[in-house]
């Protein structure tokens, strides 16, 4: 069976995470991607293990190699005239531009929306933005750590009681922009296959960061309240709430129906006499006397090492986790088991681990194992199959060296 979106090209002129992560994608699921690089190449490019703080001679940006498996790439310098005559014959050929350039950046270019369709109504342009790019602030620089995470109240609410904001972690918001991104762009190429029009696709950093959030973003919207923040020491479940092991590791449990498992964790963990106290006896009245049950299990799971827990709770049916490292987590055996975590095989950094695309298709395999391309690689393949005159192809490759 074909690829889902063999035969379509999509153009992506875009930086760092969020559209590069749906190009990926796109990549996965059959399409031609083109990356648009600058010359001397995009500083996620060359983010190495080493340079954000890790023991490793990891000579690449792991991080990039993810999220640009599979495309092919085309560097050339937008400031001359001829890179962009050139990058305008390139997108006149592709299905989709795929962008997070600033829309005023882009209308300098020539390739806003409105230039490129209004001669090619079937193009499909995919715009990422912090705020919108039609919007008051749709000019305003952003990453998914500013409006993603701390202007949508995902970094407030993300800490623990008495705890500074918490610091997000790269990629969250951007990846989920990604997905959102690589569902329009599939919804777009449906519908433009019923009746041939394109249309513009936009995914705003911060209307992630609120759909994400959305179960309390819904409640607050309605209340004009922020949630109430847990609290580890009165809980409204003791059931659903974090314990630190005799190791000083930690255990989640997510017992949210209660009254369910209640029955099975106070024997799982050696305290069966806990069923026959009244303060504990149902959800109401272990709420009402959630400090005291905390206590409890407090003392009961530091009594025993996070490995011991593990073999310990393993025969009961109970909804928890350990809190494992990063460092653990890639080496779990069912997401090894699951082909999670594919090997690529690179011409210049050797074989290495890297992230599976997000969903699996029964008959059409994704198994993002791909090489990123090296910068420039296919820049003049690239220009020649747009049309570009041989002269202009040497110029912009000898300016791009």
């Amino acid at each position: 069976m074909a690829a889902p979106l063999a035969g379509i090209r999509v153009v992506e002129l875009a930086s760092f995470v969020a559209a590069p992560s749906a190009g990926a994608l796109l990549v996965d699921l059959g399409a031609d991607v083109i990356k648009v690089e600058v010359p001397w190449g995009e500083i996620y490019r060359h983010s190495t293990p080493r340079l954000a703080g890790y023991d490793s001679d990891f000579a690449g940006s792991a991080p990039y190699q993810m999220d640009n498996h599979g495309k092919r790439s085309l560097a050339i310098d937008l400031a001359l005239p001829q890179a962009r005559d050139a990058l305008a014959r390139v997108i006149d050929g592709a299905d989709v531009l795929l962008t997070n350039m600033l829309p005023s950046r882009l209308a300098k270019y020539g390739f806003d929306p409105e230039t490129l369709r209004a001669t090619r109504p079937e193009l499909i342009v995919a715009r990422l933005s912090g705020y919108g790019a039609d919007g008051p602030e749709a000019d305003t620089p952003a990453f998914d750590y500013t409006a993603f995470w701390a202007r949508t109240g995902l970094m407030d609410q993300q800490r623990d009681m008495d705890a500074p904001p918490a610091f997000q972690r790269p990629g969250i918001g951007d990846h989920s922009a990604g997905l959102a991104l690589a569902l329009g762009i599939v919804a777009a190429l449906r519908s433009r296959d019923a009746d041939g029009q394109g249309q513009v696709i936009d995914v705003a950093l911060q209307n992630i960061g609120y759909y994400i959030e959305g179960n309390d973003a819904s409640v607050a919207l309605v209340t004009d309240q922020s949630s109430p923040r847990h609290d580890r020491a009165r809980p409204r479940n003791p059931l659903w709430n974090h314990y630190r092991c005799k190791d000083g590791r930690w255990l989640s449990l997510v017992m949210i129906e209660s009254d369910r498992y209640w029955p099975e964790l106070a024997p799982a963990i050696g305290r069966p006499e806990l069923l026959e106290d009244e303060r504990f006896a149902s959800a109401v009245p272990r709420y009402h006397n959630s400090a005291a049950l905390v206590e409890l299990l407090e003392a009961a799971f530091a009594d025993k090492r996070l490995d011991e827990w593990t073999r310990r709770l393993e025969p009961y049916r109970l909804i928890w986790a350990p809190v494992r490292t990063l460092a653990e987590a890639i080496h779990d055996p069912t997401a090894v088991a699951r082909g999670v975590f594919p090997t690529v095989d690179h011409p210049e950094l050797g074989r290495f681990r890297t992230v599976a695309p997000p969903l699996r298709m029964s008959a059409h395999a994704m198994a993002g194992d791909a090489p990123a391309p090296a910068l420039g690689a296919d820049t003049a393949k690239l220009l020649a199959e747009a049309g570009v005159d041989e002269e202009t192809i040497a110029l912009l490759v000898a300016a791009a060296s």
